[in-house]
């Protein structure tokens, strides 16, 4: 039960502690802040936009892919439908 009560001293004197900064600190903590959000605001935005391009890229290899694919598929049908037109 000691050790709680002097746990709990201890940390609401810390708190306290933190407590008493001057403006100036209170100044330079908030510019931290700020900074620090706006850093992992831009690091964000930046994975997103590296996300939509790498999607952007997949779905223009399927596309290219699947365009390539039904073109070879119509060449072989012509091949297939000629040769049945030319056997009769």
């Amino acid at each position: 039960m000691k050790l709680i009560t002097t746990v709990a001293i201890a940390a609401g004197l810390a708190g306290l502690a933190a407590c008493n900064n001057t403006p100036q600190e209170n100044a330079a903590d908030n510019i931290e802040a700020n900074a620090d959000n706006a850093a992992d605001q831009m690091t964000d935005n930046a994975s997103n936009v590296a996300d939509n391009l790498t999607d952007t890229a997949n779905n223009a290899a399927d596309a290219m892919k699947d365009s390539a694919e039904n073109k070879a598929d119509a060449v072989r049908d012509s091949a297939d439908n000629s040769a049945a037109t030319n056997t009769h």
